[in-house]
């Protein structure tokens, strides 16, 4: 078990066929198809894994009507099959949501525009659950604004509620492929010797040991840090790669009457916006506002969370909501393009690659943009550039959504029985574990303080945590309860919880009251910096 503290295998002078730097969900989709090539690759994160860009999402997998809207069709294309494959590959992550698209009279998009988009959006994307007829609109028509006249589109995207989950399975898998993971590892530089990128020095962020590791190849997908990353080895490019845009996001709780449908709408300046319903609570994002400061510091500004405010108020004036109900606010920097435009609403969303052979550094590559949608196609280009071949071709899907809930009873059942856990907690484990829900059981079945619940309010328990320590290279208490077991970001969240979750993981774990006490103080710094309250 990788704890702070406790050295890990050295990796001086190992060298690698590929090193990703980066582990959000690019970098580790990166590094999962070159493992499964049979290439030798460590994956290197400065945080943790999913802690970055990746975690500070809108939790959506759509094809992008807005990309539509700007005529990119490749766009759209790619990223509606990549979300039919992630909805049947990971069904228990990756679910098919109903949205709504409610414009008002003063609206500049056209009924009939919409109505035409809506259509070829469906004939390129196809369905994703076999038809769908919309249950929420009534629900919706009747929160909306009386005093302004609204017209209502239904259509179909997906959702992922925790992608730090799916980054958490293309992980392990991997690792199981014979891949190295090191998160909390800092990459001091790059290293260049004639022209070329032959190693990388590292930095335990615990112990502080430093490590220079020979690679192949180097895969620059630190996002928002892909600049500095470059600036910190000496490799000079002819102008920036990324340009930063912070996107702020603002949680609000379930209120009552509130739709089940997604809202996409219009923001009070006309900007696109999506009202989501999210592990029990409603997120409203985004914004889009330059910021090239360091992205570990971005945080949502006042005038971002009341723009978001006003902006839900505005659609919904009658929710029994008010501001002071906001729950929390959180931000992160998109890496997209470096662009001149002053508008980054007009910058392409595209991902793209750049050589930094041109730059007298051959063999490293910088990964430019991506989202969660395409981030198995854009690992898949990006093995493909480095000479790796690997398959378009979908996976095995787990099941079919059509028989979702069958197999997931079915899958329940069985944790129930082998973990002697609640028909309650077999279900939460299954939803986020899918397959895997069995290695939670075997775990849970051991003994009763590993049945015990995280906190009062959460079915999940601390054989998640075990694993995660185990077999999900979590190593502090933010990696466990904010990315492998998420319950840190359920609405019932106190430090009441964070005290009796941090308990019952050290007990089981055998961490000492000095070490609880640490991880417990460094776990309330990293969970309010993420998630901070408004103000």
């Amino acid at each position: 078990m990788n704890l702070p503290g406790k050295p890990r295998p050295s990796l001086e002078s190992d060298h690698f066929h590929v090193i990703v730097i980066g582990g959000g969900i690019n970098g580790v989709a990166i590094a999962r198809e070159c493992a499964r090539a049979g290439r030798r690759t460590l994956l290197v994160e400065q945080l943790d894994f999913a802690a970055g860009t990746t975690s500070r999402s809108t939790r959506i997998i759509h094809g992008g009507l807005r990309y539509l809207e700007q005529g990119d069709l490749a766009q759209v294309r790619e990223s509606l099959r990549e979300r039919q494959r992630l909805v049947r590959e990971r069904p228990h992550l990756v679910r098919p949501v109903e949205f709504l698209l409610a414009l008002d009279g003063s609206s500049r998009r056209s009924a009939l525009a919409v109505r035409a988009g809506l259509w070829l959006y469906r004939k390129m994307g196809g369905r994703l659950r076999g038809g769908m007829v919309s249950s929420e609109k009534a629900t919706l028509e009747r929160l909306l604004d009386e005093g302004r006249r609204f017209s209502v589109f239904s259509f179909e995207d997906a959702q992922c509620e925790f992608p730090e989950r799916l980054v958490a399975e293309w992980l392990t898998e991997m690792i199981a492929a014979g891949g190295v993971a090191r998160n909390h590892t800092q990459v001091l530089a790059i290293e260049v010797q004639r022209g070329r990128a032959v190693a990388a020095r590292l930095r335990d962020s615990f112990g502080g040991q430093e490590e220079r590791v020979e690679a192949t190849w180097t895969i620059n997908a630190t996002g928002p840090w892909a600049d500095r990353v470059c600036g910190a080895s000496g490799i000079s490019t002819a102008h920036p790669m990324i340009g930063g845009v912070r996107g702020s996001h603002i949680v609000l709780p379930k209120f009552a009457g509130a739709p089940e449908a997604a809202v996409y709408t219009e923001a009070v300046d006309r900007r696109p916006i999506f009202i989501v319903p999210w592990n029990e609570q409603v997120l409203v994002g985004t914004t889009e506002v330059p910021d090239e400061d360091d992205p570990a510091k971005a945080r949502p500004s006042g005038e971002e969370m009341g723009y978001l405010w006003r902006s839900f108020q505005r659609l919904f004036p009658t929710a029994p909501v008010r501001e002071a109900d906001v729950l929390h606010a959180f931000a992160g920097v998109r890496p997209l393009p470096h662009s001149r435009k002053a508008d980054p609403l007009a910058i392409s969303r595209r991902h793209y690659f750049h050589d930094h052979a041109e730059d007298g550094a051959q063999g490293m590559i910088s990964v430019i943009g991506g989202k969660l949608t395409t981030a198995a196609s854009l690992a898949r280009e990006c093995a493909a550039k480095i000479g790796i071949a690997g398959s378009d071709a979908p996976e095995s899907a787990i099941v079919s959504q059509d028989g979702l809930q069958t197999a997931l009873d079915r899958a329940a059942a069985q944790v129930v029985e082998r973990g002697k856990v609640s028909p309650e907690t077999a279900h939460g484990i299954v939803e986020w574990y899918g397959e895997k829900a069995l290695d939670i059981a075997q775990i849970a079945c051991k003994h009763a303080e590993m049945r015990a619940a995280l906190c009062p309010h959460t079915n999940h328990i601390v054989a998640e945590a075990v694993h995660a320590l185990q077999r999900e290279c979590a190593v502090t208490l933010a990696d466990v309860l904010l990315r492998r077991v998420p319950v840190g970001l359920g609405v019932c969240w106190s430090q009441a919880c964070s005290r009796e979750a941090a308990g019952r993981i050290a007990a089981a774990v055998g961490w000492d009251e000095k070490r609880t006490a640490r991880q417990l103080e460094e776990f309330e710094m990293e969970y309010s910096f993420f998630l901070p309250r408004r103000s």
